[in-house]
């Protein structure tokens, strides 16, 4: 009986203890992911102060070199950055030389985002960057690329 009683408050324990191990830092799918980025924006920055960058500047830019002009909302859209987020870093950017904001004549609500000389000048310095940072990463090619399938495959909800 006592064995009983016994066994029956242990199997509780343990029931008890498999349902909470989803709260588990370890047993996360953000936690990975949330550190990766981390490490990755760290080696990125590295980089970037001789460039008097930052790493979402950096995002901008190579939106902006892959399309030399856009708006605000498109640039938005594709760096999953609200406007809110996006405004301050692109008036910062203005500062800087690297781009010119300007409304559109078609429609006065749009803010056309272009690429200055200086802006565009980046392009050739920065190439380098990716390719450091690859060395610096413990994955092979393959496994980064499979890596980047799968966060697609995530972000894109597919």
């Amino acid at each position: 009986m006592i064995v009983r009683n016994l066994m029956t408050i242990f199997a509780s324990e343990i029931e008890i203890m498999m349902k909470y191990d989803i709260l588990k830092l370890n047993n996360q799918l953000c936690f990975p992911i949330y550190v990766a980025s981390r490490e990755i924006i760290q080696g990125y920055n590295k980089y970037f102060g001789d460039l008097d960058i930052t790493y979402p500047q950096y995002l901008v830019l190579m939106v902006l070199w892959e399309d030399d002009e856009m708006t605000v909302n498109n640039i938005g859209k594709r760096l999953h950055l609200d406007s809110g987020t996006l405004t301050p870093l692109l008036k910062r950017m203005e500062i800087k030389g690297l781009i010119t904001r300007n409304r559109c004549r078609q429609d006065e609500r749009a803010v056309r985002i272009c690429l200055t000389d200086k802006g565009k000048q980046l392009k050739e310095e920065a190439v380098k960057i990716p390719h450091q940072l690859a060395k610096e990463l413990t994955l092979s090619p393959d496994e980064i690329e499979v890596l980047k399938r799968l966060i697609y495959k995530l972000i894109n909800k597919e």
